[in-house]
């Protein structure tokens, strides 16, 4: 089918799919007196070999922080690493009352030890969500769909979920209360407030796009002395139909003094939001964004391409004298894909990708990996 002509909730869930997250249609119904539930969930199989340094982490997603020694382990000639789980695998419980109240609880198998992790649990009426999900400060409307289960450096804010206290109004347009995530050079930083977010999305004709920002406060505190300052993040995302079987998306993102909502900056998620000067907290500034292209081939087979860089801004940190060397300034990485379904609810991939990280140092570390998937939604 064109992918102009798709319902905007159609269209997301396409692309929710191939992202790795699980499909809106359920196989398994209950009921249970006047209660609606749904199991749902998927098995994923991910292999990847990487044909120089070994890059890869849980689910085989690649990461920046192995490529610190990237150009010595070419040097010596270390070549060929392959692996294979199925720890990305998903189950989730959804429920509906009378009421139009709605509850979620999902969870991974990406935890410590490969252990069960809670990725959303949440209650949802009339416009307002409380407990842990995808942070408001987040959308999917730019994401050009992957296998890598961690995706494009510069994806649209968080891409992860914290607890919070979200409201969406008719309008397109949300706010939340959330989980601040922060993190100082000198570490013994301080959560003393809620971080608020705003967003706003919506859909005209061909284009989707969507806008967010926040505030949020970053402290310190090592017992001794103090200090706090304001740190602010924003992105804009957008994906346009060219024809019925072309689009292109991406984001751009900018943060000061809230790189953690910078996706996939620092050594692999979130540099740190400031550094000590004297008894002061100065903050760090950095900016990110993708650009991808996907071409529907139709009979469920498609192609994809993106391109994701996040750069951070330690020269004053480095001049000040603090501790940011071998701190990564930029990442870069690129993946093309080819996804094909066979039959409903199963998705065949195969995925080429190139990472690319430049430390403070000069130093720089490179990877080339591919990347197989097959996942079985029910």
């Amino acid at each position: 089918m064109p992918l102009n002509k798709l319902p905007l909730a159609i269209r997301a869930t396409t692309a929710l799919l191939t992202l790795g997250m699980a499909s809106q249609a359920a196989a398994f119904q209950i009921t249970a007196g006047d209660l609606k539930a749904e199991l749902y969930g998927y098995a994923r199989f991910n292999a990847s070999y990487d044909f120089n340094e070994n890059v890869a982490n849980t689910t085989r997603s690649a990461s920046f922080a192995k490529l610190e020694n990237g150009s010595d382990a070419q040097n010596r000639e270390i070549k060929g690493h392959f692996g294979a789980d199925a720890i990305q695998s998903r189950l989730g419980v959804r429920v509906m009352t009378p009421e139009g109240v709605r509850m979620v609880v999902e969870g991974d198998f990406r935890g410590q030890g490969n252990t069960l992790r809670l990725r959303n649990a949440y209650g949802e009426y009339n416009g307002w969500l409380m407990g842990q999900n995808w942070s408001n400060y987040n959308s999917f409307v730019g994401n050009t769909p992957v296998l890598d289960f961690d995706g494009l450096a510069g994806t649209a804010g968080l891409q992860g979920r914290v607890a919070q206290v979200r409201y969406t109004a008719t309008n397109g347009f949300s706010w939340s209360l959330e989980q601040p995530q922060t993190k100082v050079v000198d570490g013994n930083e301080r959560t003393s407030l809620p971080t608020l977010t705003a967003r706003f999305e919506r859909t005209s004709d061909q284009l989707t796009y969507s806008a967010a920002a926040l505030v949020h406060q970053v402290s310190f505190d090592d017992g001794d002395n103090s200090s706090s300052k304001m740190g602010y993040a924003s992105f804009l995302a957008a994906r346009l139909s060219l024809t019925d079987t072309v689009s292109i998306q991406g984001a751009i993102n900018f943060s000061d003094g809230a790189n953690a909502y910078l996706y996939r900056s620092g050594e692999n998620f979130g540099a740190e939001d400031a550094y000590l000067r004297g008894n002061s907290l100065r903050t760090i500034s950095g900016y990110g964004g993708t650009i991808g292209a996907s071409f529907d081939l139709g009979d469920g087979r498609s192609m994809n391409i993106g391109y994701g860089l996040v750069t951070i801004d330690w020269d004053n940190a480095e001049s000040d004298g603090a501790a940011v060397t071998n701190k990564s300034e930029t990442n870069q990485n690129v993946m093309a894909n080819y996804l094909w379904s066979p039959v409903r609810n199963v998705m065949l991939g195969i995925e080429y990708g190139y990472l690319h990280r430049e430390n403070v140092s000069d130093h720089r570390g490179e990877a080339h990996r591919l990347l197989f998937a097959a996942q079985y939604n029910f």
